[in-house]
């Protein structure tokens, strides 16, 4: 029985990355990965991006950017690819993005930096040929 914050992180989810993205892989997990879907669903989406709280608090713009440089620093390229369309869908500029990845290559170093800056090239890209 999903609970209240599954829910809330499904909404999320389909918001950010896309109900057709999100339906798919729920629609794959089987009996090894059922759980791991769930509690990314829940604990993520729900716990994580639907936080709630008073003045200060992140927007899904701001905790976009914040995953464009944590994936990135962790070189997990398939990840930065979806959540660089997520991170559009929130709103956030190709120039946001932009200094996003120059403040990541300043601290995570030129090589996280190239490979990021190389991949966001590509979802452009392929945004730009859909249009």
């Amino acid at each position: 029985m999903p609970t209240e914050t599954f829910e809330k992180g499904l909404k999320i989810r389909k918001e950010v990355l896309g109900a057709a993205y999100v339906e798919k892989s729920l629609g794959a997990a089987d009996d090894f990965n059922r759980d791991f879907q769930n509690l990314v669903t829940e604990f993520c989406w729900g716990a994580g991006w639907g936080r709630e709280g008073g003045d200060g608090a992140l927007s899904r713009r701001d905790r976009s950017l914040l995953n464009l440089v944590m994936l990135g620093a962790l070189n997990r390229g398939e990840e930065f690819r979806l959540h660089l369309k997520g991170a559009l869908t929130n709103g956030c500029s190709r120039e946001e993005i932009r200094d996003t990845l120059i403040q990541l290559a300043i601290y995570a170093g030129i090589p996280a930096g190239v490979e990021a800056f190389r991949l966001a090239r590509q979802v452009f890209a392929e945004i730009d040929a859909r249009t």
